[in-house]
């Protein structure tokens, strides 16, 4: 499995991310319920799987199934934590980052996490005013990080807006997860307002991609044009967002064991990557 640096964190973690809301979430794709223990226990055979394979980056949140994810996570990683990057969330709305993270390090059976990071969507400004004012939601999860309850903290966003941008200026996020797949490129355009892949290797964020598969939004559009193409375009797609230097890590959300091999099998086929500087190339030389 190929590894990298995260950010300016130091710490090597798995360029394939095991993403945790399908595990968390029921009836999130499918008839999966995390409380019906045969599908829990495949899972946790799924996440034990990745693990054998070399996956390191696991990231979940107590949004995915009010806590069932960060439980399932729990079991399944608890005899391997020393070999693990385990990454959580803190929800936007939460006035107490401590009660938050305590209640997480209990649901993964740790004592602490590798990354915390602000569960957004699109910050508005005064939602980003909130955040970075005197303990605000930052300031909350440094002093947690001075104490060792996690290493980084973060943030997520699905946009790419003046907040997104703050952030990454601030110098004070270890990590940015963004919104970025085939069909959502515009975090890699050169310049602003889009262009947050390029600022936050400049400031040494590490950058991990969340919806890398598109959420199935490609394969529904491909299945409405073109019924009969039974065409599986996830090496594809996978493809496209590791073969960006600017990705440090790929989240894709994952179940069963066979998703895990078939990923792990894309993300080690190196001959599949392509050249991003040619599919950028706006004009013709």
């Amino acid at each position: 499995m190929e590894t990298t640096q995260l950010g300016s964190t130091g710490v090597q973690v798995s360029r394939l991310g095991f993403g945790g809301a399908p595990a968390g979430l029921a009836q999130y794709l499918d008839d999966y319920d995390p409380a019906r223990d045969t599908d829990r226990e495949g899972v946790v055979s799924a996440i034990k799987r990745a693990v054998e394979l070399g996956v390191t980056y696991f990231d979940t949140a107590p949004g995915y199934g009010d806590g069932a994810g960060e439980s399932i996570y729990g079991e399944a990683l608890e005899g391997a934590r020393e070999g693990v990057f385990i990454a959580t969330k803190v929800s936007l709305d939460v006035e107490d980052a401590r009660a938050s993270v305590e209640e997480s390090l209990k649901l993964l059976r740790t004592d602490h996490v590798d990354l915390v990071q602000i569960h957004g969507n699109s910050y508005t400004s005064d939602q980003a005013d909130a955040i970075l004012v005197i303990d605000g939601m930052l300031e909350q999860l440094e002093q947690l990080k001075n104490e060792g309850l996690t290493r980084f903290v973060g943030f997520t966003s699905e946009d790419n807006n003046a907040a997104v941008f703050r952030f990454i200026d601030l110098g004070r996020f270890d990590v940015m997860q963004i919104n970025y797949n085939l069909l959502h490129q515009h975090p890699a355009e050169w310049t602003r307002p889009f262009g947050s892949l390029f600022e936050a290797r400049e400031m040494g964020v590490g950058v991990v991609t969340m919806r890398t598969l598109t959420s199935g939004i490609f394969q529904k559009w491909v299945n409405t044009v073109r019924p009969n193409d039974d065409f599986d375009f996830t090496p594809s797609l996978l493809q496209f967002v590791l073969s960006n230097p600017l990705v440090n890590v790929a989240l894709v959300g994952m179940r069963t064991v066979d998703e895990v091999e078939c990923n792990v099998a894309i993300a080690n086929d190196m001959e599949g990557r392509v050249d991003h500087k040619k599919l950028q190339r706006k004009y013709p030389e």
